[in-house]
């Protein structure tokens, strides 16, 4: 019977003497919840915990590039398609998506992800050529002018080959390496980051009928053998970020069970990204059909992340997010980052 260990993260300013940081960042923990799948869940103490799991929660994540995983990263949204869900053909022409760009930077992103191809639920596959001519240029003016790293959103090699030789610092699979073979040898050979996120069949279909046998426990199996694989191939493990695909072939009662439990993911040792900004579910629990009045909602859920130590959040709205994140920080320890 397999054992899962999720930290349960705290961040308030009473830090008792034995507690242990999560993963070298700013929340930390003194008990740990035992799951299975089998069995209903168990809280310990922490020296209740294998020495080698409580090794992966603990260890600080190693600098990711110019990105500290010490304090939260916000990674910009920037879609260069005609139909994202939320701002499809808002900067599909690139001095629009650059000018963009640029704003994003300003508002506090340290990170900027360029999609050329939309994967809201129904979504059909683009072009592979077509999706080079959305993302390759913008993402060569980006890397000339803008001073933080961009990274691709792709599912397929030669775009990703296109983005990496245009200036692309990490490459963010939304099907987790899954969809073309010759991607994870591609990023092995470059060298470069990758984001390894997990997603329930492909956009077209994934919210058909989502089903799990346990949705948290299954992600983790994913993620972890995902990393397996991409370790074997030559990619290291402090190169990898996890993400556990919100809203890809996920109810909202799936996505709600990953929410509530998202530190589990730190057992995996990788920084943990997390991508909710506008999504669905959001506008059912807030009651927001209009994409563009979630921010609420968006932030949130970004801070809650936050609070269970998830080293990315990825967003649309940047100012609100860096604005909440900032007086999160300052109102849980009297400082904030960036101070």
């Amino acid at each position: 019977m397999k054992t899962y260990y999720r930290a349960i993260a705290q961040t308030d300013v009473a830090r008792p003497e034995a507690a242990l940081s999560l993963a070298g960042g700013w929340t930390w923990f003194s008990h740990v919840e035992m799951l299975t799948r089998d069995a209903a869940p168990k809280v310990i103490e922490i020296a209740e915990v294998p020495k080698t799991v409580l090794d992966a929660i603990t260890a600080p994540r190693p600098d990711f590039g110019a990105l500290s995983m010490r304090i939260p990263q916000i990674m910009g949204i920037l879609n260069v398609t005609p139909d994202s869900f939320s701002d499809g053909g808002q900067h599909d022409n690139p001095e629009q998506a650059v000018d963009r760009a640029r704003h994003m930077v300003q508002q506090g992103a340290t990170l900027i992800d360029i999609g050329g191809e939309s994967t809201r639920p129904g979504a059909v596959k683009v072009p592979t050529e077509e999706e080079i001519r959305r993302t390759a240029p913008v993402i060569a003016a980006l890397s000339a002018s803008l001073g933080v790293p961009v990274s691709i959103d792709t599912r397929k090699a030669p775009v990703a080959k296109a983005a990496i030789e245009a200036g692309a610092f990490l490459v963010n699979d939304v099907a987790g390496f899954t969809f073309d073979p010759d991607l994870a040898p591609l990023c092995a050979t470059k060298s470069v980051p990758v984001c390894v996120m997990h997603a329930q069949g492909d956009p077209a279909t994934m919210q058909d009928d989502p089903h799990y046998d346990d949705v948290l426990l299954d992600v983790y199996d994913f993620l972890e053998r995902q990393i397996a694989l991409l370790t074997k191939l030559g990619i290291p493990q402090d190169q990898i970020v996890v993400d556990p695909g919100i809203g890809f072939g996920k109810t909202i009662a799936h996505n709600l069970a990953l929410l509530a439990r998202i530190s589990l993911f730190h057992s995996l040792g990788c920084p943990v990204l997390l991508g909710a900004s506008r999504k669905g579910f959001i506008r059912h629990i807030g009651h927001a059909p209009d994409p563009n009045r979630r921010i609420g909602g968006s932030v949130a859920i970004a801070l809650e992340g936050l609070a269970q130590g998830v080293q990315i959040v990825r967003v649309h709205d940047v100012e609100d997010t860096r604005q909440a994140l900032q007086l999160w920080q300052a109102a849980t320890t009297g400082d904030y980052f960036g101070a």
